[in-house]
């Protein structure tokens, strides 16, 4: 049986494992609701399932434009007042002051200490760079991929593809030395066994987006800072 720490790379995703992206969309999202109640559930199922449907259609488009596209059409399935472009620019606009979980940054201190630290994230560069700027308290990552830099989002078998060959080429890490560690089921821990490669689910307690019933995962852990401690 293997152990964590025979392990040499952690591959995050970031938004919803060491960013609070249902905070981050729900605030992004209240000027849209004005008096309107809509259960936390289903605004953030809502707007997953448009956000998962824009990335198949535009793969291309960065994040913050794709943020800014799925807007009014959130608006339109939950029967609300159509935004000004300004307001969904705004929200698109709005990924880089999404907050960090609060145990994430002393937990990435801990844990590149035994592992190299790469990011595999369904964001544009610029949002990336605010968000590391920001709530990640510049924290130096090994290696940072976007969608971006790839053209398609996850759970895409490129993005996967991608990152295997880009820490191969860099560290001279093997897909079998890699764990994705992440809390969505649907973009990172179903597509990394389709890879080949091991994963720690980052579970999130409450979380709702990117859940499945039949989850996979090599390890479980509640927050990442309880995975640091374990190690």
């Amino acid at each position: 049986m293997t152990q964590l720490s025979d392990y040499r790379l952690l591959c995050f995703d970031v938004y919803g494992t060491l960013i609070d992206w249902e905070g981050g969309i729900l605030a992004a999202l209240q000027p849209l609701l004005i008096d309107a109640q809509v259960p936390r559930e289903k605004l953030l199922t809502e707007f997953h399932e448009l956000e998962a449907g824009q990335q198949q259609l535009t793969p291309d488009m960065p994040y913050s434009q794709l943020l800014a596209t799925v807007h009014p059409l959130l608006a339109a399935r939950l029967g609300l007042p159509m935004p000004s472009q300004e307001a969904s620019a705004a929200f698109g606009e709005s990924v880089g002051n999404w907050p960090a979980f609060p145990d994430t940054v002393a937990a990435l201190k801990k844990l590149s200490q035994h592992y190299k630290l790469v990011v595999l994230s369904n964001v544009d560069r610029a949002s990336f760079a605010k968000s590391n700027a920001g709530s990640l308290e510049g924290f130096p990552f090994d290696k940072i991929i976007t969608a971006q830099d790839i053209g398609s989002y996850k759970p895409d078998a490129r993005n996967f593809e991608y990152m295997k060959t880009a820490v191969q080429a860099e560290f001279g890490v093997s897909s079998d030395q890699i764990l994705q560690t992440a809390q969505s089921q649907f973009h990172d821990h179903q597509p990394a066994r389709r890879a080949g490669i091991k994963s720690v689910w980052i579970e999130r307690p409450g979380a709702t987006m990117g859940n499945r019933n039949d989850p996979i995962f090599d390890w479980r852990f509640a927050t990442l800072g309880e995975m640091a401690d374990v190690l």
